[in-house]
């Protein structure tokens, strides 16, 4: 979507969670709702809700509110997960295993096709009937299996190594778990997720509230 980039971080970074609430209310058999009923339910006001959301188009009534599976279906396009994306994860330790063992990827449209790792002695080993390759094999197995996405879950001694080598081998994105800058070409994203940076947001935000 082309107006997407001039949309505020802040509010791509909210547009989950809209998701994730529509979701449960779906589930709970609700059809429609008032940008009032999701404010409280979001601990967002209703004012931002509609301003997000006028960003793509707005899709409310006026007196009706929302058709909760037609925004949920169109925050789906927003995001890009109306369509699957194949991914896989480098490194079989705790985390790389964690993150393999979590099935709600799938229903989000992210499809995870392998695991990579340097120790051959789990070479064919399965998580979540999900199989362990080789380091050597990475290369190819992305180009063959059109991955978009690779989840680095390994040191950061090795991080900028497997960024570059991924990013040569056709990877748009990528999910960095490594706590470390990759620093490659601007064509490939990175998110990082720094976990002790979250950990100390809210020991910062503890320290505060105690004041």
């Amino acid at each position: 979507m082309e107006e997407s980039k001039k949309i505020s971080s802040a509010v791509i970074r909210r547009l989950p969670r809209y998701y994730r609430y529509l979701g449960e209310l779906i589930e709970s058999g609700v059809q429609r709702i008032s940008s009032k009923e999701l404010s409280a339910k979001m601990k967002v006001t209703a004012s931002q809700i509609r301003q997000d959301l006028n960003n793509f188009g707005g899709f409310g009534q006026q007196g009706y509110g929302y058709n909760v599976k037609y925004l949920y279906d169109e925050i789906a396009k927003i995001l890009g997960i109306d369509t699957s994306h194949n991914m896989v994860i480098i490194g079989a330790g705790n985390l790389g295993r964690a993150i393999c063992n979590y099935a709600d990827f799938e229903k989000r449209g992210f499809i995870i096709k392998g695991v990579f790792d340097n120790n051959a002695d789990i070479a064919g080993e399965e998580i979540r009937g999900i199989q362990i390759h080789m380091m050597s094999e990475l290369s190819d197995f992305i180009k063959n299996e059109n991955i978009e996405i690779v989840a680095l879950t390994i040191p950061k001694q090795a991080a900028k190594d497997i960024g570059k080598l991924v990013a040569d081998a056709g990877v748009r994105a990528i999910w960095n778990f490594a706590h470390t800058d990759l620093n490659l070409d601007e064509d490939v994203i990175v998110e990082n997720v720094h976990l002790s940076e979250s950990l100390m947001r809210l020991s910062y935000a503890i320290a505060n509230k105690e004041r």
